[in-house]
């Protein structure tokens, strides 16, 4: 598989920018390691000089740019969402360097759409914007000073991207929007078996957030999301109980999606 065929997969978005040059220079640092889908969610108007200016030879990566009204939308078809954070804590699981992100991104990119959050030049992507990422991504930097300008992130994101050497083959993954029906069903299930809130601490919670991170780390084939759908289904007729979500059984179609045992 060549670089083209999976950086097509890769879609850069820039979440609520304010800054319509920072929206021309990412746009340019996009297409100078090869990449092209920019895409972003409620940004400023950006068709301005001064972003046409910054984008500096890809004024068509900033033409082109789809924008969304909210991040659901924009992340909706993607099977795995990447957020970019300089900020830690255990809440927002595991943080890979960009440099081991690009590794995991690629891999996915080989047959699946993959999204990479930026927040906002302001704040950064906010707790309820990473809630949506399976994986989080930081660039190493001067503690005394380490936030960086939205686009010199996008610039080093895409750079790191751009060494990776692709992976010839993967998984055909699931959507965004369907992992979110999955999380729904989940959730009504953790609350017929009684998961609930225990003095200070909210155990649904805290087994959903690990879910979340679970699943949208590594991502389901359909007919991974189907065993868990039906699992959740098993669950509610042997508690007469009948959680939230649509039913979604293996098909004998999908069977093909599972994926094969590693090598030894």
């Amino acid at each position: 598989m060549s670089k083209k065929d999976w950086a097509d997969n890769v879609f850069f978005i820039l979440v609520a920018p304010t800054e319509p040059g920072n929206i021309g220079a990412a746009a340019r640092a996009i297409k100078n390691m090869g990449f092209r889908n920019l895409e972003m969610v409620a940004p400023v108007p950006h068709a301005t000089p001064e972003a046409r200016a910054m984008a500096c030879g890809a004024v068509d990566i900033l033409e082109s740019a789809r924008v969304h009204k909210t991040l659901r939308e924009a992340v909706g078809e993607k099977s795995l969402v990447v957020g970019t954070t300089r900020r830690r804590g255990s809440r927002r699981g595991i943080i890979l360097p960009a440099a081991a992100a690009a590794v995991e991104i690629a891999k996915a990119a080989a047959g699946n759409k993959v999204a990479v959050l930026f927040g906002n030049e302001h704040n950064g992507l906010t707790n309820r914007e990473i809630e949506a990422c399976g994986l989080l991504a930081t660039i190493p930097s001067n503690p005394g000073s380490p936030s960086l300008n939205l686009s010199q992130s996008v610039m080093l994101v895409a750079y790191e991207l751009s060494r990776v050497a692709p992976a010839e083959t993967a998984p055909p993954l699931v959507g965004s929007r369907e992992i979110q029906g999955l999380m729904k069903r989940v959730r009504a299930t953790l609350d017929i078996l009684g998961y609930g809130k225990k003095g200070d601490r909210d155990l649904r919670a805290d087994i959903m957030r690990n879910i979340k991170r679970l699943v949208g780390r590594a991502g389901l084939t359909a007919w991974e999301l189907g065993m868990i759908h039906g699992l959740c289904r098993r669950i509610g007729d042997r508690t007469g109980t009948s959680p939230d979500g649509p039913d979604q059984k293996p098909a004998a179609k999908v069977r093909r999606s599972r994926r094969a045992p590693a090598a030894s």
